[in-house]
């Protein structure tokens, strides 16, 4: 145990402690991290089991039931109030119970009462490194599990006082302020990914890990194996001393975790490369990153040839030729019988620091030309990290990898998440393929689904009921999910997706809903509809002005700001487009959002998809949604339309509106949208709508903004 900040509780006088609560063994460890005697407000239950009250009597514990109703309760708090007039130390885990989703959840107003009136401080205090503790509920199971590390290293962080609060959400977010310190310094101390890879790896030897639609198995030992042999090769054919980077242009499949997990276990930063942009993008990636070598698959390359100038194409088939029976017998001894602590060591895993490059991802160039994104081991391993704890992942589990690994979500959760925890990665190279998902979600039976909005739609329309029973979690980023598309998921597969929010710049994940925990009358949200959920563990966000940049409260709209062990290192060769995005460690996101007292996001839209008409600004997202809403086109899970603008002399800008063929005309759609009660700036004129064969996309399923932009002004300059 660990004890930070112990100094901003006071030697005398009354104050009131307020911790998150993660285990059952949290009283007693803020017992002993103060040296004062503290009075612990406690769920009366625990008062009356036997071998607990004489302790409790001996505490003088308050008992408090919310069950008991509110007079009792008020009793409780009242008796608490007059400890803290007295000069006592009382200690309250707000949330009112212990987490079971692993996130902190609402904290209770009813602890200002206790304060209210004095001149007592709050002292918030964060807990860490409990959850997943044979004491705490991960796994849904209390004590009786294996515990995941022996012994437990457990901080508890004590924050400055504060006084004169008057909401329990400001509260909360000092105390997950504080747990965000805690959890990037112990990200400094973190295995990187590459590691856990080994020991995941080592733990199911003879496990299924990899699997794809090619019909590619692989278990731990063979999947580890086939890497070290592929590294072998690699450094001895392929990689100079000096090259640092490596491209790869492969879809989700076996080959390209073999071909990214090698490139690890090299200590190189791969760079996969996004194969549905031009060609001419693409050598402009592959020079900006430097490369000399790109890994592919001629079974690839055959169906979507390429010519990237100063580029040699190493082919997947040509390696595996030039493995030889020495290197297989040496890799399968290393996978098989080699410790992994010796094993690190030998593969030279142990010099690598953790804010080393792991890989440069590149922007989906909506907007303009793709810029690298360097993130960093730690970027990657906190992420996943989180996402681990929140989604509670057991050797049951399977995923559905479907997003391409140039895709941030897909490298870090359909790539690394597999690699490093006890998941089986299952992949297919198209998403949009949703038979074939579907059959390999039901023939593998998982259990974790990521995906696109976009994605989604096709799979509502296309796959069985029973193909995807199985699943308990679906995490949707990308793009907004729209609250009636939740809706026709669950209602069809009985699993609500769970919509998520982050950028290439964040690792990508910042913040996720999860399923709600319920378990009798108790119930813990975790799902706001609506929301892009709560920040991850580690990570803060909050919305400012976005001319000042003066931190607004809770339910205002304004620019958001992320901070945490998952922001990037910065843009690849451009430290001032880094120095316009990164503010005293703030990731400025470039969406506007409001934050909830509890923690929820909810994004109101993107500075890019607003137009300036008029000196006000108006949404091109919302637009779209009632048009869309509103023409009533035949849902085939395409994008019938998407709103843009062009500059105009006399507003500034003007609204487009590009759309494919629509059972309504231009005029009925405005009329219609004018009857909503929509303001009239939201109007586009019936002239500035325009048809094409298809709306552009890009290869990850958002809108391609700047091609849309692009149509838009030639068609409005033909008129």
């Amino acid at each position: 145990l660990k004890v930070r900040g112990r100094e901003n509780v006071p030697d005398r006088g009354g104050a009131l402690i307020v911790a998150n609560h993660v285990s059952f063994i949290d009283g007693v460890l803020m017992m002993v991290s103060t040296s004062r005697i503290a009075r612990f407000i406690v769920y009366a239950d625990f008062t009356e089991i036997w071998g607990l009250n004489w302790l409790a009597k001996l505490m003088r514990v308050i008992p408090i039931r919310v069950s008991d109703g509110g007079k009792a309760l008020i009793k409780a708090l009242q008796e608490a109030k007059e400890s803290v007039k007295n000069g006592e130390l009382v200690v309250i885990f707000a949330e009112g119970g212990l987490t079971r989703t692993g996130q902190t959840q609402t904290f209770a107003r009813g602890m200002l009462r206790i304060i209210d009136g004095t001149d007592a401080p709050i002292i918030p205090a964060y807990l860490h490194g409990l959850w997943g503790s044979i004491f705490s509920y991960r796994g849904g199971k209390f004590f009786w599990k294996w515990p995941q590390l022996w012994p437990y290293p457990v901080t508890i962080r004590f924050g400055e006082p504060m006084y004169n609060v008057k909401e329990a959400g400001d509260v909360r977010n000092v105390v997950e302020q504080l747990g965000a310190e805690e959890i990037e310094m112990s990200t400094s101390q973190q295995l990187i990914p590459a590691r856990k890879f080994v020991r995941n790896c080592k733990s199911g030897l003879n496990l299924e890990r990899v699997i794809d639609s090619a019909g590619t198995k692989l278990t731990g030992g063979k999947l580890l194996a086939g890497s070290i042999a592929f590294r072998r090769v690699l450094l001895r054919e392929v990689i100079k001393p000096d090259e640092k980077r490596v491209g790869i242009l492969l879809p989700p499949s076996v080959g390209g975790c073999l071909a990214n997990m090698a490139l690890a276990l090299c200590g190189r930063t791969s760079v996969n490369l996004n194969y549905t942009l031009s060609e001419d993008v693409l050598n402009v990636c592959a020079k900006k990153a430097g490369l000399t070598h790109i890994l592919t698959s001629r079974a690839f390359i055959e169906k979507k040839p390429y010519n990237v100038e100063g580029v040699e194409f190493v082919y997947l088939e040509d390696l595996k030729e030039k493995i030889t029976s020495f290197d297989k017998s040496i890799s399968a001894a290393l996978a098989y019988g080699c410790p992994a602590f010796l094993l690190d060591r030998i593969l030279g895993l142990t010099s690598i620091d953790v804010n080393d490059t792991l890989t440069i991802v590149f922007t989906s160039g909506s907007t303009g030309n793709p810029k690298g994104v360097v993130l960093s081991h730690r970027n990657v391993g906190s992420n996943i990290d989180a996402v681990d704890k929140l989604l509670q992942l057991e050797q049951k589990d399977g995923l559905m990898g479907v997003l391409p690994f140039f895709h941030s979500f897909g490298y870090t959760a359909c790539l690394w998440l597999p690699m490093c925890y006890p998941v089986r990665g299952v992949y297919h190279f198209n998403p949009l393929d949703a038979r074939v998902i579907g059959r390999l979600v039901q023939e593998n039976k998982l259990t974790i689904l990521m995906a696109t909005p976009t994605f989604m739609k096709m799979y509502i329309r296309r796959c069985e009921k029973e193909q995807f029973e199985t699943l308990d979690i679906v995490v949707v980023g990308a793009e907004k999910l729209p609250v009636d598309l939740a809706e026709e998921f669950k209602e069809k597969f009985g699993v609500l997706p769970s919509e998520g929010y982050g950028t290439t710049e964040l690792s990508p994940i910042a913040a996720v809903n999860i399923p709600d925990h319920r378990s009798g009358n108790l119930v813990q949200t975790g799902t706001k509809l609506g929301t892009v959920g709560r920040p991850l563990p580690g990570v803060l966000a909050k919305v400012v002005n976005p001319d000042t940049f003066e931190e607004l409260g809770f339910n205002n709209a304004g620019l958001l700001l992320i901070k945490g062990p998952n922001v990037m290192e910065g843009y690849l060769d451009e430290p001032e487009k880094t120095a316009e995005v990164l503010r005293d460690g703030w990731y400025i996101t470039g969406d506007f959002a409001s934050i909830e007292p509890d923690g929820f996001i909810t994004i109101t839209g993107r500075q890019s998809r607003f137009s300036k008409i008029g000196g006000e600004m108006v949404p091109h997202i919302r637009i779209e949604e009632e048009l869309t809403r509103l023409c009533g086109a035949e849902d085939d899970g395409t994008i019938p339309l998407a709103v843009t603008a062009v500059p105009d002399e006399s507003r500034g800008e003007r609204l487009v509106v590009l759309h494919r063929e629509l059972p309504l005309t231009a005029d009925e759609l405005v009329k219609k949208l004018a009857e909503t009660g929509a303001p009239k700036l939201w109007l586009p004129t019936s002239k500035s709508f325009f048809q094409v064969d298809e709306i552009p996309i890009l290869g990850t399923g958002k809108l391609d903004l700047r091609t849309l932009k692009t149509i838009a002004l030639e068609r409005t300059a033909e008129g």
